[in-house]
């Protein structure tokens, strides 16, 4: 039997996924920049995306993602590329990706300074 090029690695079909699933799965702050660098990329090997984390943790995270229904892996040779499985998810969870994505960032908190009467 002759291998293809490409192979997809299993992933859910989007019709069994709860939101809940992919929330979670968007909560963690790692596998959300990785969603983000992915949306601006369209694809990248876990190599590629520069991340705060070790490699093996982003294989982790991607696996996840993926497991969530969120992403979708294919082998290419020896490498596993990712990709956001964005159509699907529009189908399945209208504007949810794009409100997610177009989210800011939460600000950083900063040491409240009281003055003397305890206000800022």
């Amino acid at each position: 039997m002759r291998m293809t090029e490409e192979t997809r690695l299993p992933q859910p079909d989007l019709a069994t996924v709860e939101i809940g699933t992919v929330l979670n799965a968007l909560a963690d702050p790692v596998r959300l920049q990785i969603v983000r660098l992915l949306d601006t990329a369209g694809e990248a090997p876990c190599g590629a995306l520069e991340l705060p984390v070790g490699r093996s943790t982003v294989s982790h995270h991607l696996r996840t993602l993926r497991e969530s229904g969120l992403v979708e892996t294919h082998l290419r040779g020896n490498t596993r590329v990712s990709r956001i499985r964005r159509e699907e998810l529009e189908r399945r969870f209208p504007g949810l990706l794009t409100s997610i994505l177009g989210a800011a960032p939460a600000a950083r908190q900063e040491t409240a300074v009281l003055d003397g009467e305890g206000e800022r």
